[in-house]
């Protein structure tokens, strides 16, 4: 239950271009460093989330993009609204918008 509790803690909130509170949970940031490039990199994750070049909203998420020159390759950021309140699924680097 302790474990539980600590994969679910908030690291942060914030608030995306559309002024909506999305959060991030330390389960999630565990599962998103996996990903090549993605350690330290919450400043780049709050950044594409309140400044992204694209938004694309499907059935179940939206998909945040921003492109980073440094890297030649956007991030794209999978979030899932509940409740109105946003939740990041998963986010990592891609070459080209979707």
């Amino acid at each position: 239950m302790i474990n539980q509790k600590f994969n679910l803690m908030r690291i942060f909130e914030t608030i995306d271009k559309s002024g909506r509170k999305i959060y991030l949970t330390k389960e999630r940031l565990l599962h998103i460093q996996k990903h090549p490039y993605m350690h330290n990199s919450l400043d780049k994750i709050k950044e594409t989330l309140s400044k992204p070049n694209k938004i694309i909203p499907e059935s179940r998420k939206h998909l945040y993009f921003r492109y980073y020159k440094e890297l030649n390759q956007y991030l794209l950021i999978a979030v899932k609204y509940l409740n109105g309140e946003g939740f990041i699924i998963t986010a990592y680097y891609v070459r080209n918008l979707k």
